[in-house]
């Protein structure tokens, strides 16, 4: 085996899902682009963002105690990026797609991106840089097109994935093998 080399301790998790941040800010539809999302909570279901305290969106989700993940698909890139560059301060980014509410009313969805998550927010961290935003997953929504047997299927979504920090974006690759089975045969070695 090749000689482990330090490198920056300021690394990613490697890669990340591209989503859509909504939030309604000042009683309007704003959206943006954000890769540091992860489930933190298995039951009931609930889902971490890390926010930079800099961004316009986090007053949304302060006012309105609500927020919305949205996935958008590959051909979504042009979009996507632009809601990463530009500020809803300074531009209305709501027009780019069809919005809808959910259960909760004020958390805006994307009715373009294959799955949506309508979340209440639980809990907010602060840290010197970011906000840390948990909330809990109040619906979903997706559309037939996009599962396999009633659950999202990573192909037919197309998802667009971050790498950084080369800032790159991605889509899924080939399957490697199935969860908690693949394994199974160095149990009976152990």
């Amino acid at each position: 085996m090749a000689e482990k080399v330090k490198i920056n301790n300021n690394v990613f998790v490697y890669p990340m899902p591209v989503t859509l941040l909504g939030a309604n800010v000042k009683g309007k539809a704003n959206f943006m682009a954000l890769g540091w999302v992860s489930r933190v909570n298995a039951n009931p279901p609930m889902i971490g963002a890390g926010v930079h305290k800099s961004h316009y969106t986090p007053e949304g989700i302060m006012e309105n105690k609500t927020f919305s993940v949205n996935f958008p698909y590959s051909e979504m890139i042009k979009e996507t990026d632009y809601c990463g560059l530009v500020s809803g301060k300074k531009a209305d980014k709501s027009d780019l797609f069809e919005v809808f509410y959910g259960d909760l009313e004020t958390a805006p969805m994307i009715k373009e991106c294959t799955l949506n998550l309508e979340c209440r927010l639980v809990e907010t961290l602060e840290f010197p840089t970011n906000y840390f935003f948990v909330g809990e997953i109040i619906e979903a929504y997706s559309e037939e097109q996009y599962l396999t047997q009633g659950r999202p299927d990573i192909k037919k979504m197309e998802p667009l994935l971050l790498t950084m920090p080369d800032n790159g974006y991605w889509t899924v690759g080939d399957y490697a093998g199935e969860a908690w089975k693949t394994g199974k045969s160095l149990m009976d070695k152990k």
